[in-house]
């Protein structure tokens, strides 16, 4: 009798031996004379568990984990290819208490199937999805979209069906649909963990919104630090050209629509919509002037859905289950469900996908089981480096776009970094003002100088220099940057400057020692 054995292809498995894991059960097996087949899967994104070896049993699927090479032995010892007992053993999969309190309707097939297997996709409720949208009218393909709450899961929260909606009623020859897939935050691996362990659902949710706006080219930009996503999503667009899913003929259908991946330089600035078109252009990846928008005139002018990795892959589960059977999951008009990321000081670090409505203190204390370190909690960055410092008082704050909006943060791609009470602060918002000054495009003053001079004034304040002057200075700054910059990237980096300032007051306070030089 044939085994299944599961052992990632993830960046993150690979990153901690994946391979040579597999390699070790494949030379085990034939050296034992048992009859083993290795599944390559998406990662489950219990990334603390890396490399997490699955084996299919009667009972379901069994996991061990962390495993390395050098284990692989002993578990064949335990008798692992029927669930033995093993102080790496888990019991079943979904039964992990990490996996289990998940809602995962994005990531319902990560980890779960072979990437690039058609099969493997169908059996679990893929191009559901699509095959419903080929049966209905366009308009009524955004409606649903609009009716089921879905807002883009890139950071700007903009309902995805009235970005749907404008593109569908502009009058073009051409239409585009963009996947952003420049995930260059932070703590985020959502975009890449779905690109290599779910490819089929970002190119179902792109031909979908292509039948629904009238496009029939897309493209997905990424970015050339995710060498193993680019591969998995060339291979799996080229596994649905050869089934007729992309093509002249969407499975069958009278709709058109053919995609292929771009790949960018790496530049942070490329995550914003209108650099990324530039870039796809083959333009500098730098800011334009809103209006036009790109829904309008976007790629090479023409009107163009620019959406993110997530809201994509959401559409097939909104279009198989429909608008109400996702609208029912979330809290106020954060609907749906959001794949959180768990990174930074923190034991359980990985992918929580959940409906909206968790608080911050329950994603980092009881999910995230807090500190590896051991120490306490100081603060927790929450929307990648533009995104706001949030102290342990504030962890009551409802994980939705309106209460984070409320306390002066933002949700972005929903990465979250914990720190222990070792941080500085005044260095962390030094470092904000250093990224945006690196990474700014150049086009807008505020962004391009008053980051430079950002970093200026808090090297000022932390050498004592007229501490309160240079504080109210960084605030002015701030306060230009925010309202003055082209972009979120100007535009946001005040975010974690003030709230740094403004809950972690004494980290800009100057030492005793300085005071008593002065």
């Amino acid at each position: 009798m044939t085994i299944t054995v599961f052992v990632p292809r993830d960046a993150a498995a690979l990153a901690v031996g994946a391979d040579r894991v597999a390699a070790a059960i494949e030379r085990e097996a034939a050296s034992r004379g048992h009859d083993v087949h290795i599944v390559r899967n998406g990662s489950r994104g219990v990334l603390w568990l890396e490399v997490l070896v699955e084996v299919r049993t009667d009972a379901g699927r069994v996991a061990y984990g962390p495993v390395k090479a050098s284990d692989v032995p002993s578990l064949f010892e335990a008798d692992f290819l029927n669930g033995g007992a093993h102080p790496l053993a888990h019991g079943l999969t979904e039964d992990i208490p990490f996996f289990k309190s998940q809602t995962r309707l994005t990531f319902s097939r990560c980890g779960v199937t072979d990437p690039l297997s058609l099969d493997d996709y169908r059996q679990y409720q893929g191009l559901a999805g699509l095959e419903k949208a080929i049966g209905m009218p366009p308009a009524d393909i955004v409606r649903q979209v609009t009716d089921s709450g879905l807002r883009g899961r890139g950071g700007a929260g903009f309902p995805t069906g009235i970005k749907w909606k404008t593109v569908a009623d502009a009058s073009a020859d051409q239409k585009y649909i963009v996947c952003n897939a420049d995930e260059g935050d932070s703590g985020t691996f959502a975009d890449r963990m779905i690109m290599e362990g779910d490819p089929f659902v970002l190119i179902e949710g792109m031909a979908i919104a292509a039948i629904a706006v009238g496009a029939t080219k897309g493209y997905i930009y990424t970015r050339s630090e995710y060498p193993h996503a680019i591969a998995v999503m060339d291979e799996a667009i080229k596994i649905a050209r050869s089934a007729g899913i992309l093509g002249s003929s969407v499975m069958g259908s009278s709709h058109a629509f053919d995609m292929e991946v771009r790949v960018g330089a790496g530049a942070y600035v490329c995550g914003e919509e209108t650099s990324l078109l530039n870039s796809l252009e083959g333009k500098r990846g730098i800011v334009r002037a809103k209006p036009p928008l790109p829904a309008l005139q976007g790629l090479f002018g023409k009107p163009t859905v620019v959406n993110n990795v997530m809201s994509l892959a959401s559409i097939p589960v909104i279009m198989d289950r429909g608008a109400q059977f996702y609208r029912d999951y979330g809290v106020g008009r954060s609907n749906g469900t959001i794949p959180i990321q768990l990174a930074g000081n923190l034991k359980h670090g990985g992918l929580y996908e959940a409906a909206f409505g968790m608080t911050l203190g329950q994603l980092v204390n009881e999910i995230g089981g807090g500190t590896i370190s051991g120490r306490p909690v100081k603060a927790v960055q929450v929307g990648g480096p533009l995104g706001a410092y949030f102290p342990p008082s504030l962890f009551d704050t409802v994980f939705d776009y309106e209460a984070f909006t409320a306390t002066g943060g933002l949700i972005g791609h929903a990465g979250i970094v914990v720190f222990d009470d070792t941080v500085d602060m005044l260095n962390q918002a030094r470092f904000a003002m250093e990224f945006c000054a690196v990474e700014s495009c150049g086009k807008c003053t505020p962004c391009r100088i008053g980051s430079t001079r950002g970093v200026e004034t808090a090297d000022k304040i932390a050498r004592g220099i007229e501490p309160e002057k240079n504080r109210q200075l960084l605030a002015d700054l701030c306060n230009t940057m925010k309202f003055g910059s082209l972009c979120a990237l100007g535009g946001f980096t005040p975010y974690p400057v003030m709230s740094a300032m403004t809950h972690f007051p004494e980290d800009f306070a100057p030492t005793p020692l300085v005071e008593a030089a002065e």
